[in-house]
């Protein structure tokens, strides 16, 4: 399945205005049937990063943003790989989260809210290396259970 080219926007204004204009009016719907919900807060949590890998998102990206309609096209495409989310504060699985990747590195997460709805969460380009005697975060989620 082909993806969207980047998109090039001047400002990180643009690139709000296109993910609420674009996500936020009207639920998408993956190819599986289920409905996924965009709020205009999520804008925040998909195209900011960490500048000290301390959590706190307070620096734009434009990698991220550059890929907001890789979203909608990962959320529809049946060969995504799917995976069981990770609860980072209860260390376990979490049946109540799916993990679609593509592109190599690109992860797409919502949390669902019933059997066919569900939240967006985040989404971005996974390509961080590992620390040493660490795994990625490609290897971690390609570790965990297979979504079915």
């Amino acid at each position: 399945m082909p993806y969207p080219a980047f998109l090039r926007f001047d400002s990180e204004k643009e690139y709000r205005e296109h993910f609420e204009r674009v996500y936020c009016s009207t639920p998408t719907r993956t190819f599986d049937g289920i409905e996924v919900r965009f709020r205009k807060g999520d804008f925040d949590h998909c195209c900011f990063e960490a500048s000290r890998r301390d959590g706190v998102k307070d620096r734009f990206s434009r990698k991220r943003a550059e890929r907001l309609d890789w979203i909608r096209a990962t959320l529809q495409d049946p060969n995504s790989e799917l995976y069981v989310g990770w609860d980072k504060n209860l260390k376990r699985y979490d049946r109540g989260r799916r993990v679609a990747l593509v592109m190599n590195d690109y992860v797409v997460v919502i949390a669902l809210k019933g059997q066919d709805q569900a939240d967006f969460v985040t989404a971005y380009v996974a390509d961080t290396p590992a620390a040493p005697g660490q795994k990625s975060t490609i290897e971690k989620i390609r570790m965990g259970p297979r979504w079915a």
